[in-house]
Protein backbone atom coordinates (compact mmCIF):
# COMPACT_ATOMS: atom_id res chain seq x y z
CA UNK A 1 0.00 0.00 0.00
CA UNK A 2 2.82 2.26 0.71
CA UNK A 3 4.00 1.78 -2.66
CA UNK A 4 1.19 2.86 -4.30
CA UNK A 5 0.77 5.57 -2.39
CA UNK A 6 3.89 6.21 -2.91
CA UNK A 7 3.32 5.72 -6.91
CA UNK A 8 0.92 8.33 -6.99
CA UNK A 9 2.67 11.06 -5.31
CA UNK A 10 5.56 10.70 -7.89
CA UNK A 11 2.80 10.57 -10.63
CA UNK A 12 1.05 14.38 -9.28
CA UNK A 13 4.65 15.43 -8.46
CA UNK A 14 5.33 14.98 -12.27
CA UNK A 15 3.35 17.26 -13.79
CA UNK A 16 3.65 19.93 -11.22
CA UNK A 17 5.25 23.43 -12.61
CA UNK A 18 8.83 23.37 -12.07
CA UNK A 19 9.24 26.53 -10.72
CA UNK A 20 7.35 25.35 -7.00
CA UNK A 21 5.86 27.82 -3.89
CA UNK A 22 7.81 27.07 -0.92
CA UNK A 23 6.00 23.77 1.14
CA UNK A 24 2.85 24.29 -1.52
CA UNK A 25 -0.28 24.48 0.42
CA UNK A 26 -0.59 21.50 2.61
CA UNK A 27 2.87 22.39 4.18
CA UNK A 28 2.09 26.33 4.95
CA UNK A 29 -1.68 25.23 6.62
CA UNK A 30 0.48 22.80 8.21
CA UNK A 31 2.28 25.56 9.75
CA UNK A 32 -0.12 27.38 10.41
CA UNK A 33 -2.53 24.95 12.64
CA UNK A 34 0.66 23.86 14.49
CA UNK A 35 1.08 27.94 15.37
CA UNK A 36 -2.66 28.05 16.50
CA UNK A 37 -2.57 25.58 19.46
CA UNK A 38 0.64 27.92 20.80
CA UNK A 39 -1.41 31.33 20.63
CA UNK A 40 -2.59 32.74 23.89
CA UNK A 41 -6.01 33.62 23.32
CA UNK A 42 -5.43 37.21 23.07
CA UNK A 43 -3.57 36.39 20.14
CA UNK A 44 -5.76 33.97 18.69
CA UNK A 45 -8.98 36.67 19.31
CA UNK A 46 -7.10 39.26 17.23
CA UNK A 47 -5.71 36.75 14.78
CA UNK A 48 -9.49 35.47 14.01
CA UNK A 49 -10.78 39.33 14.61
CA UNK A 50 -8.67 40.41 11.70
CA UNK A 51 -9.15 37.44 9.11
CA UNK A 52 -12.83 37.53 9.85
CA UNK A 53 -12.64 41.35 8.28
CA UNK A 54 -10.53 40.75 5.80
CA UNK A 55 -12.47 40.82 1.85
CA UNK A 56 -9.58 39.10 0.20
CA UNK A 57 -10.92 36.78 -1.91
CA UNK A 58 -7.22 34.94 -3.31
CA UNK A 59 -7.41 32.54 -0.74
CA UNK A 60 -10.21 31.19 1.55
CA UNK A 61 -10.89 33.26 4.80
CA UNK A 62 -9.54 30.34 7.43
CA UNK A 63 -5.71 30.84 9.43
CA UNK A 64 -4.34 27.29 7.23
CA UNK A 65 -5.15 28.70 3.56
CA UNK A 66 -4.44 32.47 4.52
CA UNK A 67 -0.75 31.18 5.12
CA UNK A 68 -0.88 30.43 1.34
CA UNK A 69 -2.09 34.58 0.42
CA UNK A 70 1.07 35.72 -0.17
CA UNK A 71 1.93 32.92 -2.70
CA UNK A 72 -1.05 33.77 -4.77
CA UNK A 73 -0.29 37.43 -4.19
CA UNK A 74 3.01 37.61 -5.68
CA UNK A 75 1.49 36.39 -9.10
CA UNK A 76 0.44 39.60 -9.76
CA UNK A 77 2.67 41.83 -7.63
CA UNK A 78 6.24 40.55 -8.80
CA UNK A 79 7.78 43.15 -6.90
CA UNK A 80 7.33 40.92 -4.01
CA UNK A 81 9.33 37.74 -5.20
CA UNK A 82 12.72 38.14 -3.67
CA UNK A 83 10.94 38.62 -0.40
CA UNK A 84 9.85 34.52 -0.14
CA UNK A 85 13.51 34.01 0.21
CA UNK A 86 17.36 34.22 1.50
CA UNK A 87 19.44 32.79 -1.33
CA UNK A 88 22.44 32.44 0.73
CA UNK A 89 25.38 31.26 -1.57
CA UNK A 90 26.34 27.46 -0.32
CA UNK A 91 30.10 28.20 -1.36
CA UNK A 92 30.23 31.59 0.08
CA UNK A 93 27.73 31.97 2.43
CA UNK A 94 26.99 35.22 3.28
CA UNK A 95 23.55 36.30 4.86
CA UNK A 96 23.83 40.23 4.89
CA UNK A 97 24.58 39.90 1.02
CA UNK A 98 21.82 37.29 0.49
CA UNK A 99 19.72 40.32 1.86
CA UNK A 100 20.91 42.72 -0.38
CA UNK A 101 22.65 44.65 2.64
CA UNK A 102 19.40 44.56 5.46
CA UNK A 103 17.90 47.75 3.63
CA UNK A 104 15.50 49.58 6.03
CA UNK A 105 11.72 48.85 5.49
CA UNK A 106 9.47 51.14 3.56
CA UNK A 107 6.61 52.93 5.72
CA UNK A 108 4.29 51.17 5.05
CA UNK A 109 6.25 47.65 4.68
CA UNK A 110 3.96 46.30 2.17
CA UNK A 111 5.87 49.04 0.16
CA UNK A 112 8.88 47.14 0.07
CA UNK A 113 11.63 47.61 -0.69
CA UNK A 114 11.93 45.08 -3.54
CA UNK A 115 15.02 43.98 -3.03
CA UNK A 116 14.73 42.30 0.25
CA UNK A 117 14.82 38.59 1.57
CA UNK A 118 12.64 36.98 3.82
CA UNK A 119 14.82 37.65 7.35
CA UNK A 120 14.23 41.57 6.97
CA UNK A 121 10.33 41.34 5.39
CA UNK A 122 9.57 39.09 8.87
CA UNK A 123 11.14 41.55 11.15
CA UNK A 124 9.86 44.05 9.13
CA UNK A 125 6.21 43.17 9.64
CA UNK A 126 6.41 41.23 12.63
CA UNK A 127 7.00 45.37 13.89
CA UNK A 128 4.03 46.99 12.07
CA UNK A 129 1.84 43.99 13.60
CA UNK A 130 2.85 44.65 16.90
CA UNK A 131 2.33 48.43 16.58
CA UNK A 132 -1.45 48.99 16.89
CA UNK A 133 -0.80 52.66 15.50
CA UNK A 134 -0.67 50.85 12.08
CA UNK A 135 -3.43 51.46 9.52
CA UNK A 136 -5.87 48.41 9.57
CA UNK A 137 -5.42 47.65 6.29
CA UNK A 138 -1.49 47.57 6.56
CA UNK A 139 -1.73 45.63 9.58
CA UNK A 140 -3.79 42.81 8.17
CA UNK A 141 -1.44 42.68 5.27
CA UNK A 142 1.32 42.56 7.99
CA UNK A 143 -0.92 39.29 9.12
CA UNK A 144 -0.64 37.93 6.15
CA UNK A 145 2.61 38.10 5.13
CA UNK A 146 3.91 36.81 7.86
CA UNK A 147 1.91 33.78 8.58
CA UNK A 148 3.55 32.79 5.29
CA UNK A 149 6.75 34.33 4.89
CA UNK A 150 7.66 32.21 8.77
CA UNK A 151 7.13 29.05 6.98
CA UNK A 152 8.94 29.75 3.83
CA UNK A 153 12.44 30.49 6.09
CA UNK A 154 11.40 27.09 7.13
CA UNK A 155 11.88 25.29 3.30
CA UNK A 156 15.80 24.75 3.86
CA UNK A 157 15.78 25.45 -0.15
CA UNK A 158 14.48 29.01 0.27
CA UNK A 159 17.46 29.65 2.44
CA UNK A 160 20.46 28.27 0.34
CA UNK A 161 21.04 28.43 -2.97
CA UNK A 162 23.50 26.54 -5.40
CA UNK A 163 23.59 28.96 -8.38
CA UNK A 164 20.83 26.64 -9.39
CA UNK A 165 17.56 29.25 -8.19
CA UNK A 166 17.09 27.08 -4.74
CA UNK A 167 17.18 24.08 -6.43
CA UNK A 168 14.77 24.58 -8.99
CA UNK A 169 17.07 23.99 -11.97
CA UNK A 170 18.29 20.72 -10.55
CA UNK A 171 15.75 18.14 -12.18
CA UNK A 172 15.18 14.35 -10.66
CA UNK A 173 14.56 11.27 -11.80
CA UNK A 174 11.59 10.10 -9.76
CA UNK A 175 9.45 8.52 -12.73
CA UNK A 176 6.60 9.20 -14.59
CA UNK A 177 6.25 12.10 -18.39
CA UNK A 178 8.13 14.44 -16.51
CA UNK A 179 10.92 14.90 -13.86
CA UNK A 180 10.55 17.28 -10.53
CA UNK A 181 12.69 19.46 -9.74
CA UNK A 182 14.89 19.51 -6.36
CA UNK A 183 12.69 22.41 -4.88
CA UNK A 184 9.41 21.11 -5.78
CA UNK A 185 10.79 17.62 -4.24
CA UNK A 186 11.28 19.45 -1.01
CA UNK A 187 7.92 21.54 -1.27
CA UNK A 188 5.56 19.15 -2.08
CA UNK A 189 6.16 15.04 -1.98
CA UNK A 190 8.43 15.26 0.77
CA UNK A 191 5.57 16.87 2.71
CA UNK A 192 2.76 14.27 1.12
CA UNK A 193 4.90 11.18 1.35
CA UNK A 194 4.56 11.78 5.36
CA UNK A 195 0.49 12.16 5.08
CA UNK A 196 -1.48 14.03 2.41
CA UNK A 197 -3.85 14.94 4.46
CA UNK A 198 -3.13 18.45 5.48
CA UNK A 199 -5.26 18.57 9.17
CA UNK A 200 -4.00 15.35 10.50
CA UNK A 201 -0.30 15.71 9.38
CA UNK A 202 -0.88 19.00 11.50
CA UNK A 203 -2.29 17.20 14.41
CA UNK A 204 0.24 14.56 14.20
CA UNK A 205 3.25 16.32 14.27
CA UNK A 206 1.67 18.96 17.31
CA UNK A 207 1.51 15.95 18.97
CA UNK A 208 5.06 14.92 18.92
CA UNK A 209 6.12 18.70 19.99
CA UNK A 210 7.42 18.25 23.41
CA UNK A 211 8.05 21.28 25.81
CA UNK A 212 11.89 20.81 25.81
CA UNK A 213 11.83 21.29 21.75
CA UNK A 214 9.70 24.40 21.92
CA UNK A 215 11.73 25.88 24.42
CA UNK A 216 14.89 25.36 21.52
CA UNK A 217 13.23 26.28 19.19
CA UNK A 218 11.96 29.37 20.52
CA UNK A 219 15.19 31.00 20.56
CA UNK A 220 16.74 33.33 18.26
CA UNK A 221 15.23 35.26 15.67
CA UNK A 222 14.67 35.20 11.79
CA UNK A 223 18.72 35.83 11.37
CA UNK A 224 19.42 32.72 13.18
CA UNK A 225 16.66 30.80 11.93
CA UNK A 226 17.67 31.45 8.26
CA UNK A 227 21.24 30.04 8.96
CA UNK A 228 19.76 26.93 10.62
CA UNK A 229 17.73 26.26 7.62
CA UNK A 230 21.08 27.21 5.45
CA UNK A 231 22.97 24.66 7.38
CA UNK A 232 20.29 21.75 6.96
CA UNK A 233 20.46 22.27 3.52
CA UNK A 234 23.81 22.12 3.23
CA UNK A 235 23.56 19.05 5.45
CA UNK A 236 20.27 17.29 4.23
CA UNK A 237 18.92 18.76 0.67
CA UNK A 238 22.06 19.18 -1.92
CA UNK A 239 23.73 15.67 -0.68
CA UNK A 240 21.82 15.42 -3.69
CA UNK A 241 24.97 15.15 -5.65
CA UNK A 242 23.81 18.43 -8.02
CA UNK A 243 26.31 20.26 -9.71
CA UNK A 244 26.06 24.32 -8.97
CA UNK A 245 24.16 26.11 -12.46
CA UNK A 246 21.46 26.16 -14.42
CA UNK A 247 21.90 24.05 -16.97
CA UNK A 248 19.27 24.28 -19.31
CA UNK A 249 20.69 20.28 -20.70
CA UNK A 250 21.28 18.64 -17.00
CA UNK A 251 20.67 15.25 -16.84
CA UNK A 252 17.90 14.12 -14.07
CA UNK A 253 19.66 13.12 -10.88
CA UNK A 254 18.67 10.07 -8.80
CA UNK A 255 18.18 10.36 -5.23
CA UNK A 256 20.88 8.67 -2.90
CA UNK A 257 19.63 5.53 -1.04
CA UNK A 258 17.75 6.73 1.88
CA UNK A 259 17.68 10.21 1.07
CA UNK A 260 13.69 9.85 0.59
CA UNK A 261 13.75 8.86 4.86
CA UNK A 262 16.36 12.06 5.50
CA UNK A 263 14.06 14.36 3.51
CA UNK A 264 10.68 13.31 5.40
CA UNK A 265 12.78 13.40 8.39
CA UNK A 266 14.02 17.06 8.26
CA UNK A 267 10.94 17.87 6.58
CA UNK A 268 8.79 17.01 9.45
CA UNK A 269 10.94 19.03 12.08
CA UNK A 270 11.37 21.94 10.08
CA UNK A 271 6.93 22.22 9.76
CA UNK A 272 6.93 21.82 13.63
CA UNK A 273 9.52 24.21 14.03
CA UNK A 274 7.88 26.90 11.56
CA UNK A 275 4.96 26.31 13.77
CA UNK A 276 6.09 26.78 17.18
CA UNK A 277 7.85 30.12 15.86
CA UNK A 278 5.21 31.38 13.67
CA UNK A 279 3.30 30.96 17.52
CA UNK A 280 6.23 33.12 19.08
CA UNK A 281 6.08 35.84 16.55
CA UNK A 282 2.02 35.89 16.76
CA UNK A 283 2.18 36.11 20.62
CA UNK A 284 4.82 39.25 20.83
CA UNK A 285 2.89 40.95 18.12
CA UNK A 286 -0.53 40.54 19.56
CA UNK A 287 -1.08 38.43 22.87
Amino acid sequence: MRRLILSALLAAAAVMPTSALAWGREGHAVIAQIARGYLTPKAAAAVDAMLASDPDTLTPPDLGARASWADAWRKDHRETTEWHFVDTELDQPDLAAACFGFPASATPASAGPEKDCVVGRIDAFARELADPKTDAAERLLALKFLLHFVGDLHQPLHAADNQDRGGNCVPLALGGPRTVNLHSYWDTVAVEAIDPDADRLARTLAAEITPAQRKVWEQGDARTWALESFAIAKASVYTVGSKPGCATDAAPVALPEGYGDTAKRVVAEQLKKAGVRLALELNRALG
